[in-house]
């Protein structure tokens, strides 16, 4: 679950790291009223997107009418797909020096790692990826946690001024407030030297989704996903239906056979359109699911992938045929089709479509895969 900037700063103040004063607005006006009150700002947009200074949704702000145009610029403007409604507008500070720290779940360790930068701000990432020398590491053991001393070690070779303990100290507390969200990633970039202050300047929260259940009132604050045209419609007519950069459409039935059928559509080099399954009652709108696919315009191949145990693929299959004949479809299907009711399944597809299911789940996905690859 993706969380904004000022929620995430919320938390890292909940644990004692220091923020800049600000406040959330959503409409242009209060802007200039903020600026009077706080002097120079920064109007930022509140969205769970990075980048955002890239797009347009970071401005600074010398006096109150600059600070309104700012908020009258951004309001309204769409960031990652993200509409932006709500603004954050706080000092402006004057940075001495900046930094980039950050927890995450390490996916090879399965255990906390924490980052360290002294070159934070934009591209922090990229720039680490080409200088390995530029970011520090550490794995992070859940049962002792963080201390003070290995802080330190973080930091070796970092010039600090002298506020080596200032920077471990919020290091440790970056660290409690990771482990006390149930987050699975809590990044500040830049944390800010400032004076001999230490300051958060921006934060990404991103929580657990295995945490959200303990984290209840937190979670009510995370981000409301912003649902495209097609992913709005699947909403409408009962389908969870989400919607993709690829090529490829999929049909499956049951989640995680769908999951593992993009997956395998991956591994074979195609990328997938969308995740839509129709297992369980779904199976009766076949047509609005496979319309719902088929409206993606960048669909070029289908992966219908139907595995029966309790449901039967025939009755699966059979609904499907006739949304293929009632929609005209004009595209390249590739058919799995085991389980309960294979047999029958199998003989329909050959009298009404003339094909037959390829032999296993990763044929048929390979198949698709390479089909969307051919120019139309």
């Amino acid at each position: 679950m993706k969380f904004i900037e000022y929620i995430g700063k919320s938390v890292l103040t909940e644990y004692g790291i220091s923020i800049p004063k600000g406040k959330i607005i959503f409409e242009t006006v209060a802007a200039e009223i903020v600026a009077r009150e706080l002097g120079p700002v920064v109007v930022k947009a509140q969205v769970p997107e990075g980048k955002r200074g890239k797009a347009g949704g970071i401005k600074s702000a010398d006096n109150p009418e600059q600070a309104r145009l700012a908020a009258e610029n951004i309001i309204g403007m769409k960031i990652g797909g993200n509409i932006v409604r709500t603004l954050l507008v706080e000092e402006k500070k004057s940075i001495d020096y900046e930094f980039y720290a950050a927890v995450l779940t390490n996916p090879e360790s399965k255990s906390p790692m924490m980052l360290f930068s002294a070159s934070g701000g934009v591209d922090v990432e990229t720039s680490a990826q080409k200088n390995k020398k530029l970011m520090n590491s550490l794995i992070i053991d859940v049962r002792h946690g963080l201390s003070l001393n290995e802080a330190r070690n973080i930091l070796s070779g970092v010039e600090l001024n002298g506020l080596e303990n200032k920077v471990a100290d919020v290091l440790v507390k970056l660290y409690k407030a990771y482990e006390g969200s149930d987050a699975d990633l809590l990044e500040i970039n830049p944390l800010a030297v400032i004076g001999t202050e230490v300051v958060a300047l921006d934060c990404k929260f991103v929580m657990d989704d295995s945490g959200v259940k303990r984290q209840g009132k937190l979670a009510s604050q995370g981000a409301a996903e912003e649902l495209t045209e097609l992913e709005q419609m699947g909403q409408k007519i009962g389908l969870h239906f989400i919607e993709l950069d690829g090529d490829v459409g999929v049909l499956a039935n049951g989640a995680g056979l769908t999951m593992t059928t993009m997956d395998v559509v991956r591994n074979y080099g195609g990328k997938p359109a969308n995740f839509l399954e129709i297992g369980g009652e779904a199976y009766t709108k076949s047509k609005d699911a496979l319309e719902l696919v088929l409206k993606n315009k960048k669909v070029k191949s289908l992966v219908i992938n139907f595995c029966g145990a309790f449901a039967r693929t025939d009755v699966m299959t059979e609904g499907i045929l006739n949304a293929i004949e009632d929609l005209n479809v004009n595209l390249p299907i590739f058919w799995s089709i085991h389980g309960t009711g294979d047999t029958e399944a199998i003989i329909m597809l050959k009298d009404r479509l003339g094909v037959v299911p390829y032999p296993t789940m990763d044929a048929a996905s390979k198949a698709a895969a390479e089909a969307a690859e051919k120019p139309v």
